[in-house]
């Protein structure tokens, strides 16, 4: 099954309408959806390595597009979208803790977010819920989203057949690890 996944997706990566769709999900990432860009973009980056740099771009603007949704969310919406999605990821109890903690450590919580695994959503609802200076939400969301898709973009651009043998060779574990990382993540979410 995860043979059959894997291929679905390589060859979805190669699809001439993979940039549109990565942008989406990476847009939509940023302000609600659970599943990262990476999972579509580190199979493009496998099949098309000359365009990884591009790729790259194209999954950081949707990324900083869709986190100023999120802002606006945050900003516009907090009682009613922004409150369904804190309550969807565990946060509604802990708010008005971690909106103290944000008014002093908000830009370094963006950055952080935009570097990880870490659910980037809920980080850029809670900029605009609390009325984080725009341009440095701005600032910090492109610096660590630049820095997260262009170094796993040069990475496999780098190191792109033997990481992709070593993908197709070790299916399983990779799936798990991915699994681990991406459950962790909101698993840490829980516990801020």
């Amino acid at each position: 099954m995860l043979r059959k996944l894997y291929d679905w997706t390589m060859g979805l990566a190669a699809h001439r309408h993979a940039s549109g769709w990565l942008f989406g999900i990476s847009f939509i990432e940023s302000s609600f959806f659970p599943i990262p860009p990476d999972v579509l973009m580190i199979p493009m980056v496998l099949a098309r390595r000359a365009r990884a740099w591009a790729i790259a771009a194209i999954a950081t603007l949707g990324s900083v597009l869709g986190a100023l949704l999120g802002y606006w969310i945050g900003a516009a919406l907090m009682d009613s979208v922004g409150q369904w999605v804190l309550t969807l990821y565990g946060k509604e109890a802990a708010y008005d803790h971690l909106a103290q903690q944000f008014a002093s450590y908000g830009g370094w919580a963006v950055l952080f977010a935009a570097l990880t695994p870490f659910p980037f959503k809920v980080i850029t609802i809670f900029s605009g819920a609390v009325g984080m200076s725009l341009p440095l939400f701005i600032l910090t969301t492109i610096i660590g989203r630049a820095a997260r898709f262009f170094i796993v973009a040069g990475l496999l651009w780098r190191f792109g057949p033997p990481i992709r043998d070593f993908i197709e060779k070790r299916l399983g574990l990779v799936f798990t690890v991915f699994m681990v990382c991406l459950i962790g993540g909101f698993v840490a979410l829980r516990y801020l």
